[in-house]
């Protein structure tokens, strides 16, 4: 019978055996790393943490700087035109009123005729005044004759003066008669002038070559002297040559100088320019509406222009006239007046106040508180002060 014993193995460990525990060799070191390794992990995500945080302050910083777009100006070497309105005029322009009343005879132009000098526009009744100068010319021929006879008395008085044939009383009174008579006769002969040029006035003439540009009568109107109100009977316009009415604002009363020219367009030639040259200027502003009235001359001998039209007007203006031209989205409005914002060399915030000399709309021509080399922070925020550290975009 086997022995009860014999299945067992020869490598079978006793149970006191199995009670007794051996380390596996190299374990010891393989903790000690894996020590070290879970350290250097702990390390490093504290380490990335603090970047992190770093990194996250820094960026908040950074976000507090706003970040602004400037715009960098340039005064432009070219001073430009200034448009303003004009009003044209006939050089010269006559309307002719009635000097004597009376009766329209008959009239010879109309509207759009040309005229010459002493031409007869139109004739009032003479008969009444040819009368009035031959009563004159009647009264100062009696007046006179009788001045002749009072001079003859007087020499024949003088005479018997020298004899004592007659009282010194009797030659002052001769004397005194003649230099009455002598007034009267000087009396007639102002009358007599007088009935004469009213006859002339009869005639209503032009005073000067033109266009006569109006006629309010006809023939058997009646016409009378010193009537309020009253319509000229003709109208006689120069129009050889045209003046031209600018008003300039007070900012660019500087720029007018004697024998500037400038140009101008009419609407009914939209595509000609004409050219005009400086006659006078008043010299002074006018309080109520802030201009300079100045007058320009053009010649029209081709007839193209019409005296009352409206003319666009443009003035050359000298380099810096205009100052420094400035978008509409830069200024900001405070306390202190108008302003913008700039940027200095160390990235501050500094408000500028300003005087606007011309309004475009979207942009302004500034005369003063900013130079050409000044950075202007564009569409500023309200928030913004004097002072604040800004970053400009792009750099």
């Amino acid at each position: 019978m086997p022995d009860k014993n014999s299945d067992a193995g020869p490598t079978d460990p006793r149970p006191e055996e199995l009670l007794r525990h051996q380390m596996p060799q190299g374990l010891k070191r393989w903790g000690r790393l894996a020590v070290i390794a879970a350290a250097v992990i702990a390390l490093a995500g504290m380490g990335w943490r603090i970047y992190r945080s770093h990194q996250t302050a820094s960026w908040t910083d950074d976000q507090a700087i706003p970040t602004v777009q400037v715009i960098r100006l340039d005064k432009s070497g070219k001073g430009g035109a200034l448009n303003l309105p004009g009003d044209v005029q006939a050089y010269t322009n006559a309307p002719i009123y009635a000097q004597v009343s009376g009766y329209v005879q008959s009239w010879h132009f109309d509207i759009g005729a040309k005229v010459k000098k002493g031409d007869l526009l139109a004739q009032i009744d003479p008969r009444t005044y040819e009368a009035a100068l031959g009563q004159a010319r009647g009264q100062l021929a009696r007046d006179s004759a009788t001045l002749a006879n009072a001079r003859t008395d007087l020499a024949r008085y003088q005479a018997l003066a020298r004899q004592n044939a007659i009282s010194a009383q009797q030659l002052a009174t001769q004397q005194a008669l003649v230099a009455s008579t002598a007034g009267v006769v000087e009396t007639d002969r102002a009358a007599v002038q007088q009935a004469a040029i009213n006859l002339a006035y009869t005639r209503i003439i032009a005073p000067f070559d033109g266009i006569v540009t109006s006629r309010a009568i006809d023939v058997g109107n009646l016409v009378t002297v010193g009537t309020a109100g009253a319509t000229p009977l003709f109208t006689v316009s120069d129009q050889g040559r045209l003046r031209i009415y600018v008003r300039v604002p007070q900012n660019y009363a500087n720029v007018i100088r004697p024998g500037m020219t400038a140009t101008f367009t009419v609407p009914q030639h939209p595509d000609r320019t004409f050219n005009a040259t400086l006659a006078a200027s008043a010299g002074a502003v006018a309080s109520a509406t802030g201009t300079m009235l100045v007058q320009f001359v053009t010649d029209n001998s081709d007839g193209a222009l019409q005296p009352g039209s409206y003319a666009e007007v443009k003035l050359p203006l000298p380099a810096g006239a205009n100052g420094i031209r400035v978008p509409a989205t830069a200024l900001i409005f405070r306390d202190a007046g108008m302003q913008v914002a700039t940027v200095d060399a160390n990235s501050r915030v500094r408000f500028k106040t300003i005087t606007i000399v011309r309004d475009m709309g979207a942009a302004v021509d500034v005369g003063s508180g900013i130079s050409a080399g000044d950075r202007l922070i564009d569409n500023p925020s309200d928030a913004l002060e004097d002072g604040d550290e800004v970053r400009v975009a792009g750099k």
